[in-house]
């Protein structure tokens, strides 16, 4: 080493002025569903592209000077910079998806989110919260659709990962260079870094603002770590999900209150609010509050604010969902109260739920929202159950809890080869088709052998990725030359030919990593025939505070490590985007085993899906709604089994059966052309009908039509004559909760317990109306057939009316005849609930009587 004081200077390149474009495309996200873009830049240094994390921003600061006037004077690279060029313009003039939408010319959807997943170069993002955002924002800018993401700028993103020879997880946190983000400073009108503040107890907390473009989509960050604030308040941004309890409830105040506020100040106005997980929900509270000090009350502001606020839950366990002690609450949230002119039990009980006392944000965005959803069929419906306590007197699969089941952005996750062999042989504008939902019968047009070359080319190139990751994971832990070649000599890029199954996730119990390995004698068995050889490569990180999914990371590794397992059980440090892309193209199979029903939705599988790989996994999340037959295979949730060793033990022996009777025998059933004719077949299938359903665009054009059409309707409504619609109904739900305790249902007929197809059943009821106008009930008779043997309801429900006469005891007397359109053993039921015409759902109130 040298002696003497080092002293350091970056020097960066000038850009030639015929590539200054350039600057602008390392600027704009779209780079991260635009592989040609990337590819652009990989082409003018592979070796620095890769070291800098194929960061366009970093890459431009760092390339050498000589490279950039080489490439302003190379003939072939400027026509393709030109060709780039020519779609991001195309991309950007174009503005014809907005139509599509049928929102007004004045809307603009406002998404809040903890955690944004675009690209590996903007690392603000832990998994598939993250990346189901980044779509989000992704199939929004396709479209067009007025949408601005909100989030914060963390210095230290979710953590790198390193694991050693015994299977420990190491953790290390990076730091970003914000200079080298594809980030710009907002700035005021005379140029100023533009500030706002949010309080906190005893003191204000500065906050700045950066802007990143996504195509259309502009996306605003917040960042506290400013030399006016205290060194623990720098801190609040620092680390994504970072922190203990406190830090936690500031990164929720900044992002939710924080949030609001930056978009008032750069003057955005959105007229539909979209909470995506309840980190966000304290947004709420901020925009409640500038209603209340305009002089509207309190009940009045929220009834106002929610009409037009989305809240989407993506977790189905309970300790997914945030919540706080109320004393920490309160010490937060005293300068809110005092804004809103409630008191504490009023603002504590907006984040209750049952007899718990802590304060749950899932609570608080659902009781500040009127559009509310799962994230996949089934849950939707183990949501309506978790939360149907804020609901109590209303069925749950009634309550006012929907689903929109996730998609993947296409461009993003399905490979360019893919795109390339469609544009062959489908329709032209197949793209275009992603809208319709339909599935795609013109997908037979491809050659077998065609669609096998194209898979086995991304395969090839997953299993160098995976190679040299191990390589670099081997020697870094000390493991020899010859030992690595034994590890390694199955997945071999140049002879793809070994069944390769893939589990690629964030490591959490639910999810099972280790299901696989509840029998190692069968899983022997299945491994063991040197004719059908199989690998399984495992990657995922476990949250550093998870220690039992630690537990299940050494437990790959042990398994991996013994002799028998040697080379087909392969465990892969460093589960990125990066990796995710090649292995969700480029396996055979793709594995997933929760525990049902805890998988809210799950993409990893859409994303290999479409690719043609085939999926194996229990029907739970997406794959309950887009398993079929002939496109993956399927392990039935072993739901009957309380025991859940038992469960385990029921779904693990499913698990080999499948691998052992139909994966393995299909794999290598292969014909003269050296594929099998039903493997190629079933992956077809798999593409034909899980691409057009499961992609962002379907996903975006559902929240459009299920909720934000309403939403802004709703706003509008509620805001019109200086918020004359929301005093009204929230006055209503004062008087009808203050009179529902005295509400009684009577049957008043007799009724006949049989009758002949076609006669009518008179139904007259009595309701004890408390002081409520006939009008503010709903009267309903609930008709179902009940198929116990299938555990089928067909429900079907009769409005009774108004007779408008009372009985001797002063009851209001309601009536209809019933006609039944259905022979058999027939059941209904008599209830009656509050309604108002302006109400966004029928059940929001959460009372009801029966008879």
């Amino acid at each position: 080493m040298m002696p003497g004081t080092p002293y350091v200077v970056e020097v960066n390149p000038r850009m030639p002025a015929r590539l200054a474009r350039l600057e602008e495309l390392a600027d704009d996200l779209w780079y991260s569903w635009d592989r040609p873009t990337r590819e652009l830049f990989e082409r003018l240094h592979r070796g620095l592209w890769e070291a800098v994390g194929q960061s366009p921003k970093a890459f431009l600061k760092r390339v050498d000077q000589r490279r950039l006037d080489a490439a302003a004077d190379d003939p072939a690279f400027l026509s393709t910079f030109d060709r780039v060029l020519a779609a991001y313009d195309a991309y950007r003039a174009d503005r014809n998806g907005r139509h599509s939408t049928g929102l007004s010319a004045d809307d603009h959807v406002a998404y809040f989110c903890a955690e944004f997943g675009f690209h590996e170069s903007l690392p603000i993002y832990s998994g598939g919260l993250g990346i189901l955002a980044g779509d989000h924002c992704k199939a929004a800018s396709d479209v067009a659709l007025p949408l601005t993401g909100v989030g914060l700028l963390y210095r230290q993103g979710y953590f790198s990962q390193t694991i050693d020879a015994d299977g420990n997880q190491g953790v290390s946190y990076p730091d970003a260079n914000f200079a080298e983000l594809p980030v710009a400073l907002v700035r005021d009108d005379n140029g100023a870094e533009l500030r706002l503040a949010v309080e906190f107890p005893g003191r204000q907390v500065a906050i700045r603002v950066w802007r990143a473009q996504a195509g259309h989509v502009t996306l605003y960050l917040l960042d506290t770590d400013l030399a006016e604030n205290a060194d623990h308040d720098r801190l609040i941004t620092y680390r994504l999900y970072g922190g203990d309890r406190t830090t936690r409830i500031e990164q929720e105040l900044v992002l939710g209150i924080g949030g609001v506020r930056a978009l008032a100040a750069i003057g955005v106005r959105p007229t539909i609010w979209h909470m995506n997980e309840g980190h966000a929900a304290f947004m709420v509270l901020e925009r409640v509050r500038a209603l209340v000090q305009g002089g509207a009350p309190f009940e009045t502001a929220l009834e106002a604010v929610a009409a037009s606020h989305v809240f989407t839950t993506h977790t189905a366990v309970a300790a997914g969902h945030d919540h706080f002690a109320a004393e920490l609450v309160m010490r937060y949230l005293e300068p809110s109260r005092c804004d809103l002119g409630i008191d504490a039990l009023a603002l504590l009980a907006l984040g209750r739920v049952g007899d718990t006392q802590d304060f749950n944000m899932t609570a608080l965005a659902v009781r500040g929202s009127r559009f509310h959803n799962g994230v996949s069929r089934i849950h939707g419906e183990v949501t309506s159950l978790m939360l149907a306590g804020l609901w109590p007197d209303i069925p749950p699969d009634e309550n006012p809890v929907d689903h929109v089941t996730n998609g993947v952005h296409v461009r993003t996750f399905l490979a360019l080869e893919w795109f390339h062999l469609f544009d062959r042989f489908l329709d032209p504008d197949w793209l275009q088709r992603l809208r319709s939902g339909s599935e795609w019968h013109d997908i037979d047009r491809i050659p077998d052998h065609l669609f096998w070359s194209v898979h086995q080319h991304l395969k090839s190139g997953a299993l160098e990725a995976v190679r040299e990751r191990l390589r670099e994971q081997h020697f870094r832990n000390q493991g020899s030359e010859a030992h690595l070649e034994r590890i390694i000599r199955y997945i071999d890029p140049a002879d793809p030919n070994v069944l390769t199954i893939g589990f690629a996730r964030r490591f959490a119990t639910y999810k099972r990593a280790t299901l696989l390995f509840q029998d190692l004698d069968w899983l022997r068995t299945i491994t063991g025939d040197p004719k059908r050889p199989v690998v399984f490569i495992f990657a995922g990180r476990a949250h550093p505070a998870d220690v039992p999914s630690h537990g299940l990371i050494r437990e790959i590794a042990r398994v991996a490590q013994m002799p028998e397992f040697e080379g087909k059980i392969l465990l892969v440090e460093g589960y990125d985007l990066h990796l995710a892309r090649r292995l969700v193209a480029g396996v055979d199979v793709w594995l997933n085993n929760p525990v049902f029903p805890l998988e809210a939705s799950g993409t990893s599988g859409m994303k290999a899906g479409m690719n043609g790989v085939i999926n194996l996994s229990i029907t739970d999340g997406w794959w309950g709604e887009g398993y079929r037959r002939d496109n993956g295979w399927a392990i039935k949730p072993a739901t009957a089994t309380p025991d859940a060793e038992r469960g385990d033990h029921d779904e693990a022996r499913s698990l080999y059966e499948i691998l052992q009777d139909h994966v393995l025998p299909s794999y290598y059933d292969r014909g003269p052309m050296g594929y099998s004719p039903a493997w190629i077949r079933m992956a077809k299938q798999s593409v034909a009908t899980l691409l057009p359903r499961f992609n962002a665009r379907r996903m975006l054009g559902e929240y459009v039509s299920k909720f934000y059409r309403i939403a802004a309707k709703q706003g509008r409504r509620y805001a019109d004559d200086g918020l004359a619609t929301a005093h009204a109904v929230a006055e209503f739900k004062q008087r009808a909760h203050g009179a529902w305790r005295g509400v009684t249902l009577r049957r008043l007929d007799d009724g006949p317990q049989r009758i002949v197809f076609g006669e009518t059943l008179e139904i007259e009821v009595g309701v004890r109306l408390n002081g409520l106008a006939p009008a503010e009930v709903a009267v309903e008779l609930v008709l179902e057939r009940v198929d116990r043997r299938v555990g089928r309801r067909e429900r079907s429900i009769h409005p009774l009316r108004s007779l408008n006469a009372t009985t001797d005891a002063g009851e209001h007397r309601f009536g209809a005849p019933l006609v039944p359109q259905l022979c058999g053993h027939l059941e209904y039921r008599l209830r009656v609930y509050p309604r108002h015409v302006a109400l966004t759902h029928p059940h929001e109130l959460g009372l009801m009587r029966w008879a």
